[in-house]
């Protein structure tokens, strides 16, 4: 069992890098050692991170250390949600506590709370959480209530933190000896407590910097330099979900919207040839409408070129899928993506399936593909951008231009989260139907066309529909495009 003398203590209270290296037998990577360096002398601490360099583990130890170090101070802890919270940083006080048979012996950590076996009432560290339903001054309240002489605020993932919770922290320093904030997270929001730290509040913080940038010689060596360069090689240096999660910057203001007008507007100029795109698969996009004054529509489109959709006031599922149906037959499509979030396209894909068709129902809630978006909807929305930026054409539609051009985005945690629906209907005065269903045509992967000098056929998509098709249809000495 370890024996603490005062002297130790002090020593450690003078320097939590030395705290780490002989309660836990850790050596800081360098910008942690940075961070347990100024933490005696700095009110205020701020790390801006890329994702995983080990941000929650020095959050952990400058709360064990003021919790070893100083006599009855009390710790408030709380996160961007009550789940990340107890999953990430509650969860790493408890796994280092575990390293060290002091901590074991002198402390007891329970669910919400971590005390000082000796004086529990006055000597202690709780978790609080916030609802996001809250108002203001409820949200405040989610750190209110500290009194003691020696006090330390903790805010993890405090990139989406808002800052009525930071305001009641800075109250609680105006009485105590020795007051601390220190927060952490990924650069996802330019607003908030993390962002001001970094911009116009910057001379009140000691902020530290931490990049995963493989060609950055201060780089976090916890994050694999293959997956950085990877992240860089598939998406691009400029992309936000890149920014943030591999330098850890925060995303310029422009990229709060999907896409400008000007690029959609270059977009519905663009011409294609016939023979460009026959290889393509042939897509419906079906966004089912929702209440009387929203529109159901049909996007087609066919690789790089999306043509006119077909809108619909006040169809019911029977006339809806009709009209998929013919357009299916008509185009020969190799694939049919309906909207059916809570549910409304159920009607929809119930007939068409009674028609001899195979639609795929789509959930906008539902989960991404990419685990870099926090839903599907967000997912369906950057792939439709990221086609028009590679060369998509688009149709004359100026609601879609509208749409897609003022529709923003955030982040939840580390994942690409768009604004929610209504907020983009109360914006643009009318329902994005348009640029829902361009979307849905991005719902998942369709695989091309086969062609044939006298005709064009998709063998596997014709059966997943349930058509009779014959090989012997094929003309085997016939030549090949």
């Amino acid at each position: 069992m370890m024996n603490v003398s005062r002297a130790q203590l002090s020593a450690w209270a003078a320097s939590p890098a030395l705290f780490v290296r002989e309660m836990f037998g850790v050596v800081p990577d360098a910008w942690q050692e940075e961070v347990l360096a100024a933490f005696p002398k700095a009110p205020r601490l701020a790390m801006k991170a890329c994702k995983g360099p080990g941000k929650t583990a020095v959050e952990a130890w400058l709360a064990w250390n003021f919790l070893v170090t100083r006599p009855e101070p009390k710790i408030a802890a709380t996160s961007i949600t009550a789940d990340n919270l107890f999953d990430n940083l509650w969860a790493e006080m408890a796994k280092w506590q575990q390293r060290s048979a002091y901590l074991r012996e002198h402390f007891k950590w329970t669910k919400d709370r971590i005390v000082c076996k000796a004086r529990p009432e006055t000597w202690w560290m709780s978790a609080r959480t916030w609802n996001r339903t809250t108002d203001r001054t409820q949200q405040g309240n989610t750190l209110a209530g500290l009194h003691a002489d020696h006090i330390l605020f903790l805010l993890d993932e405090s990139g989406g933190i808002p800052d009525a919770v930071m305001a009641t922290a800075e109250a609680a320093l105006a009485s105590c000896i020795e007051g601390h904030i220190v927060q952490a997270g990924n650069p996802t929001h330019l607003e908030g407590p993390l962002y001001r730290a970094c911009t116009s509040e910057r001379r009140l913080w000691h902020v530290t910097e931490i990049t995963a940038d493989p060609d950055d010689a201060r780089r976090s060596s916890r994050v694999r330099v293959e997956w950085a360069k990877e992240q860089i090689e598939k998406y691009g240096r400029d992309n936000p979900w890149v920014l943030v999660n591999v330098f850890g910057k925060f995303p310029p203001g422009s990229l709060n919207t999907l896409i400008g007008p000007d690029e959609c507007r270059a977009a519905m100029e663009r011409v294609y040839r016939p023979e460009d795109i026959e290889r393509a698969p042939r897509v419906l996009g079906v966004d089912v409408a929702r209440f009387g004054d929203d529109a159901s529509v049909i996007f087609p489109r066919q690789g790089l070129v999306a043509l006119p959709p077909i809108k619909m006031r006040n169809a019911d599922g029977v006339q809806g899928a009709g009209a998929v149906a013919r357009k299916a037959a008509d185009w020969k499509v190799d694939a049919i993506f309906v909207d059916d979030t809570g549910g409304w396209g159920a009607s929809w894909i119930d007939c068409l399936r009674t028609l001899g068709h195979a639609p795929i129902g789509v959930g906008f809630a539902s989960r991404p593909n990419d685990p870099r978006y926090d839903n599907k909807r967000t997912e369906m929305y950057f792939e439709a951008v990221q086609w028009i930026k590679n060369g998509g054409a688009l149709p004359n539609v100026p609601e879609l231009v509208a749409a897609l051009s003022q529709t923003t985005y955030s982040f939840r945690g580390d994942r690409l989260l768009l604004e929610p629906k209504e907020q983009v209907k109360a914006r643009l005065g009318y329902s994005p139907d348009d640029a829902d269903a361009l979307a849905l045509t991005f719902a998942q992967p369709v695989a091309g066309r086969e062609i044939f000098a006298d005709r064009t056929m998709h063998y596997d998509a014709m059966r997943s529909r349930g058509r009779r098709f014959a090989l012997t249809e094929y003309d085997p000495l016939a030549e090949v495009d």
